[in-house]
């Protein structure tokens, strides 16, 4: 099952300000996209592993274990911080956390109000904290929170896509 690994990913922030609201609206529905594609799936399709790789259940544990981080970073825009604090490059919170063993329900409800918080947090930005950048320290580039919002749908995206793969991969 080859994918693009997210870390080789290359960005470019040029997004207008007026694009922020939709893009804030595909974060918000992502959760359901997801609950859609998995909450009928059994067990075994959901925490099957495949070369060693995260299951579908591990992917969207992934995603509610990275929330924290992203809304550590509003704090850092909202805080003025030059540098934006860094991710676990290593996974281990989502390596640790044993998402297999949950319920798919539990996950996906508390993914939706992890990402309500987000988004709410998001909107509540005022305009001042909007033009604000950091540096986001592994792509050692400037990003705005119109930047951070997109950089966080581009990673649903990646997490949408291999999910997507596996429930082929394994529905056969």
């Amino acid at each position: 099952m080859k994918n693009q690994k997210w870390f080789d990913k290359k960005f470019q922030f040029q997004l207008s300000p007026d694009k922020y609201d939709s893009i804030l609206e595909k974060l918000k529905e992502n959760p359901e996209i997801i609950s859609r594609l998995v909450s009928s799936l059994p067990k075994e399709i959901l925490t099957k592993r495949i070369e060693n790789r995260w299951s579908i259940q591990e992917n969207v544990g992934h995603l509610i274990d990275l929330e924290g981080l992203h809304t550590g970073r509003i704090d850092d825009f909202i805080a003025g911080e030059k540098m934006l604090r860094p991710a676990d490059l290593n996974n281990s919170k989502t390596d640790e956390a044993n998402h297999n063993s949950k319920y798919i329900d539990d996950l996906l409800k508390e993914l939706k109000l992890a990402r309500e918080n987000f988004i709410d947090r998001m909107k509540n930005l005022d305009s001042e904290i909007l033009k604000r950048s950091s540096i986001h320290p592994r792509l050692n580039q400037s990003m705005r929170p119109i930047d951070m919002a997109q950089f966080v749908l581009e990673h649903d995206e990646h997490h949408l896509q291999t999910i997507k793969k596996l429930i082929k991969i394994l529905s056969y």
